[in-house]
């Protein structure tokens, strides 16, 4: 049944798509409910060259969920029915004069009753794209903020570890807990280099010992 929803989906967005069966491939696999409407989309998009605008868009619809506490309540509403919702997101989509393929997601989510899904659609649609132009997400946490050139050698050293062509999107974080040294997290890879994770380490064969 899913899978029968999905292709009903992706025949919805894009009639090309439908004629020939064929359905472009995305750069990263983003698994769930919400990773398949993404790929859908993306699909979608990019049979139609429109991939800049709906990212436009989305990025657009992504900030008013955060910001407009009404529509993320609508969205999120048990008790509303699908036609409900379908008929307030067309005029939505008409007031902020949303593409075709940002309208029909958006209709086709009402329809199967999973509009309160849209924020973590657009998350998707984000990672895709990022993947899209190149880029690679890194998150570095440590103990103590990093000074300008420290950060700077750590994105440098990090982007030795990606593929000719991409770029490192870096973000810093700061954990005291983790005490000295870092957690990396770089496209699907962790690694723990803390100090915290050392005396765990320890402590557990200290007690194995015993």
């Amino acid at each position: 049944m899913a899978s029968l929803k999905f292709s009903h989906f992706v025949r919805q967005f894009s009639t090309t798509v439908a004629r020939n069966g064929q359905i472009v491939q995305a750069p990263i696999q983003i698994f769930g409910i919400e990773g398949r409407y993404a790929h859908a989309l993306y699909s979608a998009a990019t049979k139609e060259k429109k991939l800049d605008a709906v990212e436009t868009e989305l990025k657009a619809l992504g900030s008013l969920l955060k910001t407009d506490a009404k529509f993320a309540d609508f969205c999120s509403d048990p008790s509303l029915k699908r036609l409900e919702k379908k008929a307030a997101i067309e005029k939505i989509s008409a007031k902020l004069k949303y593409s075709s393929l940002t309208s029909n997601l958006l209709t086709v989510l009402a329809e199967n009753g999973r509009i309160k899904k849209i924020n973590g659609v657009v998350s998707a649609f984000e990672k895709l794209m990022s993947a899209h132009r190149g880029e690679v997400q890194c998150v570095v946490t440590t103990a103590k903020p990093l000074d300008n050139a420290s950060q700077k050698e750590v994105l440098t050293t990090l982007q030795g570890f990606v593929k000719k062509g991409e770029s490192i999107q870096l973000q810093m974080n700061v954990d005291p807990s983790l005490i000295g040294g870092m957690v990396v997290t770089i496209g699907d890879k962790y690694i723990d280099m803390s100090i915290a994770s050392k005396v765990k380490t320890y402590t557990s064969l200290i007690k194995q010992a015993v």
